[in-house]
C-alpha cells in the first residue's frame, strides 16, 4: 500500500493558518501521513497552548539558527521522518496553504508518470476577505497566479530551463529517489528567502525535470505582507549573497531593485549592501 506524506513547517505566527490546513487535509486526504515541523525556539507544548499540537501528525522540532527560522532544514527533517515511515511520495505544503481536493491525486498521477521529476502545482493567492475553511469552498476561489504556467486540469507540462526561476516551494512533490538526488534544501539559508530558488537551480544542474502539474491546486491563505518585504531586507541580503556564492548570480532581483530605488541598498562590486 502506498503512503503519501504531507510535510509542513509551522510556527506560532501561523497557527490559525495551520488549523485551517489541518481541517481541509482531514477532508481531502485523511489517509495521508502528516509531518509537522515547528520552527519556533521551543516546542508548542512548552510556551504555546497544548492544543497547538496535533496528535494525528508526526511532530518534530527544528529551532531557529542565529539568523532566523531554518525553513529548509525543517523541510529536510520532515522528509527524513516521512521516508523513515515508508512514504513513497513527499508533498511539501506551506503552512499557509490549503490543499485542493485534487492536489494529492494529481501529484500522485504525475509522479507515477515521471518519478524522476520535480513536480509543482498552481497556487491561488486568496484575498483578505476569502477565508475558506472547508474543501468545498475552495474551487470557487480558484485564480492561479498569472506569473506561472497553468496546464489544463490533468495535464502536465515540462518546464523550460528559464522556467526554473518560477519554482516556489509553497506546494511541490517528489518521489524519494528524486529527493535523494536533490540532496534536500541547502543548509546555508536562514530566515527569509532564496532556499526555494536554490532547490530549483540544484534540480536544473542535476538534469531533473521540473514539471507543471495541472489541477494540483493549492490556495495560499491571506496574511499581511509588504512589497518589497522591508522586514526581511537583511535576510534577503544575507541569503542572496549565499546564493550568489553558490550560483554566481543574485536571486530576488525585483526586490533588490525596489530596495535600491528606495535608497536602502546599493551595488558594491558584484554584491549588494545597505546604504550607511
Amino acid at each position: 500500500m502506498s503512503t503519501t506524506a504531507v510535510l509542513t513547517v509551522a510556527s506560532a505566527a501561523r497557527r490559525e493558518h495551520l488549523e485551517r490546513q489541518r481541517r481541509v487535509l482531514a477532508e481531502v486526504a485523511p489517509e495521508a501521513l502528516r509531518v509537522e515541523v515547528w520552527l519556533d525556539e521551543t516546542l508548542p507544548d512548552g510556551t504555546l497552548p497544548d492544543e497547538t499540537l496535533d496528535a494525528a501528525a508526526l511532530t518534530l522540532h527544528v529551532p531557529p539558527g542565529p539568523h532566523g527560522l531554518r525553513v529548509g532544514e525543517g523541510r529536510n527533517r520532515a522528509a527524513a521522518a516521512a521516508l523513515a515511515a515508508g512514504a513513497d511520495l513527499l508533498v511539501f505544503l506551506d503552512v499557509d496553504c490549503l490543499p485542493g481536493a485534487d492536489l494529492l491525486p494529481r501529484y500522485r498521477a504525475a509522479a507515477a508518470a515521471a518519478p524522476d521529476a520535480l513536480l509543482s502545482g498552481p497556487v491561488t493567492y486568496l484575498t483578505s476577505v476569502q477565508r475558506p475553511s472547508t474543501a468545498a469552498e475552495l474551487p470557487g476561489h480558484t485564480r492561479p497566479h498569472r506569473a506561472r504556467p497553468l496546464p489544463a486540469d490533468g495535464e502536465v507540462r515540462v518546464a523550460t530551463p528559464d522556467e526554473y526561476a518560477l519554482f516556489w516551494s509553497l506546494s511541490f512533490a517528489v518521489t524519494p529517489a528524486t529527493w535523494r538526488r536533490l540532496g534536500g534544501f541547502h543548509d546555508g539559508y536562514e530566515g527569509y528567502g532564496a532556499e526555494d530558488t536554490d532547490l530549483a537551480w540544484t534540480a536544473r544542474a542535476a538534469g531533473i525535470e521540473l514539471r507543471w502539474v495541472g489541477g494540483a491546486h493549492a490556495y495560499h491563505q491571506w496574511h499581511p505582507v509588504s512589497s518589497p518585504p522591508w522586514r526581511h531586507l537583511d535576510d534577503i541580503l544575507r541569503n542572496g549573497a549565499a546564493f550568489h556564492r553558490r550560483w554566481g548570480e543574485w536571486p530576488m532581483g525585483g526586490w533588490l531593485d525596489a530596495f535600491a530605488a528606495a535608497g536602502a541598498i546599493e551595488r558594491r562590486g558584484d554584491g549588494w549592501a545597505r546604504v550607511a
